[in-house]
C-alpha cells in the first residue's frame, strides 16, 4: 500500500498507512488451503532439482516454475497451468482448458517459450505430476533446448514460488463457482495480463517496486547498456 501511494506521488510515511489501515480495519486477504492436484508417475525416470529451493535467478529467461490449479464453474472444472519467470516474477506463459492432460502444460510452456525469450539451457522446474513428466512433455523440452527440474513428490517447498503465485490468484480473484468456463477464463486472464504482469509492485533488491513487466523491461535495458 505504502509503495502504491508513493508511486502515485503521494510522499506519506509507512507507520502511518499501517496506522490508518489498522484503525479503518484494512487488510490482506488471507490464504486459504488449497488442494493439489500433483499425481506422480511412477514409471517416470527419475529428474534431478536443478532449483534446490533457490528461487532466484539473475537475467530473464534462465529459470522458470510451473505448476497447474483448478478453477470451480457451473460446467466443471477449469484448470490452469502457468509459467513464471523468476527473474522477473512475470507469467511469461499460461493455458486453460477442462482437462489437465500433458498437452495443457506443453500449450503453456509454448507460450512461455515464445513470448519469454528463454535461453538455450533454460531451467524449467516443476513438481512430479504426471503432467510433467509425461513423454509428451519431456519430447517438447528437448525441441526447445530446455533443462528439466523437478522438486520432491509431496513437498509444496520445493515448489514454492508457484505455490505463492495460486494463492494470490485465488486471493484476488476469489473462490466462487463461475457460471461457465469462459467467465472464469475471462477472470484469470484480467487477472494475469491487466493486474499481475502489469499493475502489481513487487519488492527488488536493485529496482525498487516495480511491476513483473516493468522489472522485464530494465532488465533488458541494462542488457542493452
Amino acid at each position: 500500500m505504502h509503495a502504491e501511494l508513493r508511486r502515485l506521488g503521494r510522499r506519506v510515511n509507512r507507520k502511518r498507512v499501517a496506522r490508518l489501515m489498522r484503525e479503518h480495519g484494512i487488510q490482506g486477504a488471507h490464504r486459504r488451503h488449497r488442494r493439489s492436484l500433483t499425481r506422480p508417475d511412477k514409471k517416470a525416470k527419475p529428474t534431478p532439482d536443478l532449483i534446490g529451493r533457490d528461487f532466484h535467478a539473475e537475467r530473464p529467461g534462465t529459470k522458470l516454475v510451473s505448476d497447474i490449479t483448478f478453477l470451480p464453474t457451473a460446467e466443471g472444472w477449469l484448470y490452469l497451468a502457468c509459467w513464471l519467470d523468476l527473474a522477473t516474477c512475470e507469467v511469461v506463459g499460461y493455458a486453460m482448458a477442462d482437462h489437465h492432460r500433458a498437452s495443457l502444460v506443453v500449450d503453456a510452456l509454448r507460450m512461455a517459450h515464445g513470448r519469454g525469450g528463454l535461453e538455450s539451457g533454460c531451467i524449467v522446474h516443476s513438481d512430479r505430476g504426471s503432467e510433467y513428466t509425461s513423454a509428451e512433455f519431456r519430447r517438447e523440452i528437448a525441441e526447445l533446448e530446455l533443462r528439466q527440474s523437478c522438486g520432491r513428490t509431496g513437498s509444496c517447498f520445493d515448489n514454492a514460488a508457484a505455490e505463492s503465485f495460486w494463492a494470490l490468484l485465488k486471493e484476488e480473484i476469489g473462490t466462487r463457482v463461475w457460471p461457465d468456463r469462459a467467465t472464469a477464463r475471462a477472470d484469470v486472464f484480467a487477472f494475469i495480463e491487466t493486474f499481475y504482469n502489469r499493475r502489481r509492485l513487487r519488492k527488488h533488491k536493485v529496482f525498487g517496486y516495480p511491476t513483473p513487466a516493468e522489472t522485464r523491461e530494465r532488465h533488458q535495458h541494462t542488457l542493452a547498456t
